[in-house]
């Protein structure tokens, strides 16, 4: 297949349903394929690895976005991300992530496992009683995506009875992340974007009268006594990519640890007993069904990447979902192996734009899939799984299950 064709196909629904064989067509034709004049994806391990660290290749900023998508500032759900982390570079970067990148050390991570186990336990629950007499529960709509959003809302601050509101706005603006690959979806997004902004500048007026120990109060101290260091925009900004991104990605997560358990109820007879295996089942996860598909880099100057001379002001896909399957990388890159060594997944991509919540998804992984399946032993679909029409950020849609009765996990394994 042509690589420009199978590049152009993944914007396409079909191809966001089905990623895979077209990653493998361009990798037909290398590790780094130029598909057209000024664009480069890179479907390799190490092409990937070495653009994300590459200083010269910067992420897609306000000057990236006007070259490609002139129109983009009349998308308030792209305006408000370009003010973020997320698509800044240096030195603007290292000021905007330095003001939270406190909160997400090992130890401050470490110090949520009871607010997380606590969730958890609350929505499993909740399971129970909806899934009680044999009712179906959609795991992605009362437990995967009900954890990240709750989570992460006690971090934020927000209100605890609005975790759905949150979840819902957060699901629809996180379509901007696929840039204009789906223009259809920005009106929503944009929507959404507009009402979650009204009710942080609310947030962010009553953090500021009464301060607490959470980011938002932080971010908006550290705005109001040197604006200099973090913007109104960055502000609001960052509050918007701390949401959606300490979300979806979590969500998605959570979801395809789930489906495969189910699938392979070995693997979830050893999570409820083996927390080792626990943490190489997610490393597997995150490698095999990464929640980030892919990401851009622009090439502030001529760099050679790869051996392949890439000119100032081209872009370069980077297809993290394609370099965590590469054969030269990984042996039988398609076969589910939690017991593969070394893996290193690119699934948070790396560099000085390496995910900063990367630790706190782990966490909530790795803690809340024995959990699920400690609780629900018998956990069985009665459907078929569905994923999002969704490229950039790819997870199920839904997952519909039973809760079943059946006897212990622990029994099942010793058995």
């Amino acid at each position: 297949m042509d690589p420009l064709a199978a590049f152009r196909a993944l914007a396409t629904p079909e191809g966001r349903q089905a990623p895979y064989p077209l990653y493998e067509a361009i990798r037909a034709h290398g590790g780094l394929v130029p598909v057209k004049e000024g664009t480069l994806v890179a479907v390799g391990y190490r092409e990937c690895t070495q653009a994300l660290r590459e200083p010269r290749l910067q992420v897609q900023d306000g000057t990236a976005f006007d070259r490609v998508y002139p129109d983009w500032r009349d998308h308030s759900s792209v305006r408000a991300f370009t003010d973020s982390m997320l698509y800044s570079n240096p030195p603007n970067h290292a000021r905007q992530r330095g003001a939270v990148n406190t909160e997400f050390t090992p130890q401050q991570v470490g110090r949520l496992r009871p607010v997380i186990e606590e969730t958890i336990t609350g929505l499993l629950d909740r399971m129970a009683g909806l899934g009680a007499g044999g009712a179906e529960v959609d795991v992605m709509e009362e437990f995967a995506t009900r954890l990240p959003i709750a989570v992460v809302g006690a971090m934020l601050g927000f209100d605890e009875e609005r975790v759905t509101w949150f979840r819902d706005l957060a699901t629809a603006i996180a379509v901007a992340t696929d840039g204009f690959t789906n223009p259809d979806a920005l009106a929503t997004a944009d929507a959404a974007m507009d009402e979650l902004a009204a009710h942080f500048g609310e947030l962010i007026a009553r953090k500021r009268g009464c301060p607490a120990g959470d980011i938002v109060s932080s971010l908006v101290r550290l705005h109001d006594t040197d604006p200099a260091r973090l913007s109104h925009g960055e502000l609001v900004g960052n509050m918007m990519l701390l949401l959606t991104a300490g979300f979806e990605t979590t969500a998605f997560l959570t979801g395809d640890g789930a489906l495969t358990a189910i699938r392979n109820p070995e693997y979830a007879a050893r999570l409820c007993v083996d927390d080792a295996f626990a943490e190489r089942y997610v490393e597997e996860v995150l490698r095999v069904e990464p929640p980030v598909h892919v990401t851009s880099r622009w090439a502030a100057e001529d760099v050679t990447l790869a051996g392949t001379r890439i000119p100032a002001g081209a872009r370069v896909v980077v297809v993290l979902a394609a370099g965590n399957r590469d054969p030269r990388r990984y042996p039988e890159p398609d076969r589910f192996d939690p017991e593969r060594v070394n893996s290193q997944p690119l699934s948070f991509g790396g560099g000085i734009h390496f995910c900063l919540g990367a630790a706190l998804a782990r966490l909530e992984a790795r803690i809340a899939l024995p959990m699920l399946f400690r609780r629900f032993p018998g956990l069985a679909p009665t459907g078929e799984a569905a994923y999002r029409d969704r490229w950039v950020i790819r997870g199920l849609r839904t997952l519909p299950v039973t809760t079943g009765s059946g006897e212990p996990a622990v029994t099942r394994l010793a058995s």
